[in-house]
């Protein structure tokens, strides 16, 4: 029977903090890659690079096979110097994809060849009072912004005299501000928050020096903004991996902050059966606050690894975030209980042990149900969200 870990929050916090100081837009991750690795060692869980910069963990288990993964990505948005422009600024295109509204007033690192530089994202019209109303008409767009530097630039030569090129990398600030309630507000809590849920509930397992049934290994992956995420990192011996991502709120929908989602489809296409409803069960069991969703407009890790041609079971489960890929805001307990369904997953066994192998006999293939096998007075309903549950009598 798997046990329910108490997470150390004080740990998680930390942890993200530094995440979210650490500039790592999708083509520039090396340093943060260097810190993932650093914890890692301090945990003393034994990890891999691939040649690109993507980590994979290893917590050993009593079985190495079927094995299970974890993946969180590092990557954040950014944006890259598309022109150095005769107005000593800088025209600028999107790193992932994101609106340029939510661009504008940011604070950002323009990473030369020679060393970073600071600067802040602005509309061409960016004064009231020289432009009048014709800053609130002007269109949304990345080609309505530009960076100003925070350097003696007045055209293109002083700009180049400055070691600024096109094809700089950008990163955005990311101040957290964590309210006395528990809210945290930064940008790139996609995915620096799901990181720090997966640091913390290994950093859990291995205070507690719990023995895992099988394998686990935590998949830190350096490009899922862009679309290939967990391509190359899984070796093809994972038979089942979990993703830890962001579920954005949407008004009249599903509004949940401060506990698990977990995604049945995104865009493209349903997780598995199984693999997501052993993660249900694990929060009903263990009274782990929960609700179920659909995300029309949505691509995690799994989808890079399916399309890779991995054979292997995928799900999805999410903090709860507010204004994804702009200014974004969950909130501790979300964290608290993603991380704890982590540490009760590590240490359930696989979904089914034929899943060690690649191909093989339909004995021991999963099933899932067509009729319900229970008395309708026995079945349970669920009333508003998941964390509720009522027997009908």
């Amino acid at each position: 029977m798997e046990k329910k870990l108490s997470i150390d929050m004080h740990y998680l916090k930390r942890i993200l903090g530094k995440l979210l100081n650490i500039p790592s837009p999708t083509g520039y991750t090396d340093k943060i890659v260097h810190f993932t690795c650093n914890e890692l060692e301090k945990l003393g869980i034994s990890y891999e690079l691939t040649r690109r910069g993507a980590i994979r963990a290893d917590i050993k288990g009593e079985k190495s096979s079927p094995d299970r993964a974890i993946v969180a990505h590092l990557d954040t948005l950014g944006a890259m110097v598309t022109k150095l422009k005769s107005n000593g600024r800088l025209s600028i295109t999107s790193i992932g994809t994101w609106s340029s509204r939510f661009a504008e007033g940011a604070r950002v690192s323009i990473f030369t060849d020679f060393g970073s530089r600071r600067g802040t994202i602005l509309p061409l019209k960016a004064s009231g009072h020289a432009y009048d109303t014709e800053i609130d008409t002007q269109p949304v767009s990345w080609d309505q912004l530009e960076i100003r530097v925070d350097e003696d630039a007045k055209n293109t030569e002083d700009l180049v005299e400055l070691g600024f090129n096109v094809g700089d990398w950008v990163a955005v600030d990311s101040p957290l501000e964590i309210s006395p309630l528990g809210y945290l507000n930064a940008r790139h809590l996609d995915n620096k928050a799901g990181v720090a849920v997966v640091m913390a509930a290994a950093h859990a397992v291995v205070e507690t020096g719990l023995k895992l049934p099988i394998d686990c290994h935590l998949l830190f992956t350096i490009s899922e903004e862009v679309g290939s995420g967990a391509s190359g990192i899984l070796h093809g011996d994972v038979a089942e991996m979990v993703s830890i991502d962001n579920a954005p709120l949407i008004e009249g929908r599903n509004r949940f902050e401060k506990g698990v989602t977990v995604c049945i489809k995104d865009t493209s296409g349903p997780f598995d059966y199984h693999l997501t409803h052993l993660l249900i069960e694990l929060c009903q069991r263990h009274k782990i606050l929960h609700q179920r969703d659909v995300f029309r407009y949505y691509r995690c890790d799994a989808a890079s690894a399916i399309e890779a041609g991995n054979d292997l079971r995928t799900a999805l489960t999410c903090f709860g975030v507010d204004a994804s890929h702009g200014y974004e805001r969950t909130h501790l307990g979300s964290l608290e209980c993603l991380a704890q369904l982590m540490t009760v997953y590590m240490q359930s066994p696989p979904v089914t042990e034929r899943d060690r192998s690649y191909l093989g006999p339909i004995n021991g293939f999963t099933e899932q149900p067509v009729a319900s096998a229970l008395k309708p007075q026995d079945q349970i309903c669920f009333i508003g969200r998941e964390d509720v549950l009522q027997k009908k009598r």
